[in-house]
């Protein structure tokens, strides 16, 4: 069986935990997952500055990485391109392969997420990778993300308003739920909106299990 290293750039362990059993469940049995988490910077990634630290962090892991594949699971992507180039082998982070997911067919997208001190660079990884034309915008909740993060029904509910917001207003025709931690509440909109929900996750485990080879995951 393929192994697949999930690298947790916050430095929250359970964090960690939650989104390795996200993975896991997409995976189905047909990648072996293992969880990574950062040795130093922020329990939760929010401001620019705290995303370049990650960057050092992710860096800093390599030497312990053994995987047939990596993904970066931090909503910014940070070290991946890097990070596969000292291992020499497929690295993905979630914003990409969401990204890919999203754009697929020329769909227009937006992307909703608790951080506003990242959407600028959300919007740069999307230019990065070529869909910052299909990108319509990055829509934030306000206030403290790890807050509002500890309050599941009031996480839904402030991002299912961004997201009626993007579809009914801002004509996206598939919606991002921007993070790593988020999938649960990316399943709930599902329930109330009519165009293709994404989660990243879910999305980066598609990826390497098709650079992987392995036929069974969608």
């Amino acid at each position: 069986m393929k192994t697949v290293a999930l690298v947790n750039a916050n430095t929250s362990s359970d964090m960690t935990d939650d989104m390795v059993e996200i993975a896991r469940q997409s995976a189905r049995g047909w990648l072996d997952i293992v969880g990574i988490t950062a040795r130093f910077g922020a329990r939760l990634i929010t401001s620019e500055a705290e995303l370049d630290e990650a960057t050092h962090a992710v860096l800093a892991l390599a030497p312990e990485i053994r995987t047939d594949a990596v993904i970066v699971s931090a909503f910014g992507d940070p070290a991946a391109e890097a990070l596969g180039i000292v291992l020499n082998r497929p690295v993905v982070g979630i914003a990409e392969a969401s990204m890919r997911a999203a754009a697929r067919g020329g769909r227009r997208f937006a992307i909703v997420t608790t951080t506003p001190g990242l959407a600028r660079r959300i919007s740069e990884r999307a230019a990065q990778l070529g869909f910052g034309a299909l990108l319509i915008d990055t829509l934030t909740t306000q206030g403290d993300a790890a807050a509002r993060m500890r309050s599941p029904s009031d996480l839904a509910h402030s991002l299912r308003e961004l997201a009626l917001r993007a579809v009914d207003e801002l004509g996206a025709q598939a919606i991002i739920v921007g993070g790593g931690p988020l999938s649960r509440v990316a399943r709930s909109l599902r329930e109330t909106l009519s165009v293709p929900i994404i989660e990243p996750i879910p999305e980066a485990i598609c990826y390497v299990g098709k650079v992987l080879g392995v036929p069974s995951l969608p």
